[in-house]
């Protein structure tokens, strides 16, 4: 699978919501991104996209991302004008796809939530309070783990 920039996935989780009618915040999609790494690499064995993810309070982050939609805080992101709506590979909207159907429909609270019960947030964040500043590194490789077998014991 060819690699894609993390703000090219960005960009495609909020398309997608705005082709579908809905609206999507800032938290939302960097919990749909964490995800969709998640489910690529357990897919196929291969990175989605090279940027790290970090263990920040409200849980996983891709700081390049946060960086560019910081300016809408916790409001609704824009939808990309047309000429900026990234197309990915064939493998990869497969897998963005299923992600989306998976979890576009739950409040990005909850997504939070759930991220904050994954092993590999809670060990980058240690012994840190709920709230306090962390940008540890989330390794792949442990994100990997985490859902292989999170997804081994399901089946």
């Amino acid at each position: 699978m060819a690699l894609h920039r993390a703000i090219d996935i960005a960009n495609w989780f909020v398309a997608k919501c705005a082709e579908s009618g809905d609206l999507i915040t800032h938290l939302k999609l960097q919990k749909l991104l964490y995800y969709a790494e998640a489910w690529t690499q357990t897919l196929t064995g291969k990175e989605l996209f090279s940027e790290q993810i970090q263990a920040w309070a409200h849980g996983p982050v891709v700081p390049e991302v946060f960086q560019e939609f910081k300016k809408y805080g916790w409001n609704p992101l824009p939808a990309p004008e047309d000429q900026k709506i990234p197309v990915v590979s064939s493998e990869a909207e497969e897998i963005l796809l299923q992600v989306f159907e998976a979890y576009s429909d739950l409040p990005a609270k909850t997504l939070e939530e759930m991220t904050h019960r994954d092993a590999p947030w809670i060990k980058a964040r240690g012994d840190l309070s709920s709230e306090e500043r962390c940008e540890t590194i989330m390794p792949k490789a442990e994100i990997l783990d985490f859902f292989r077998t999170k997804y081994a014991t399901e089946m």
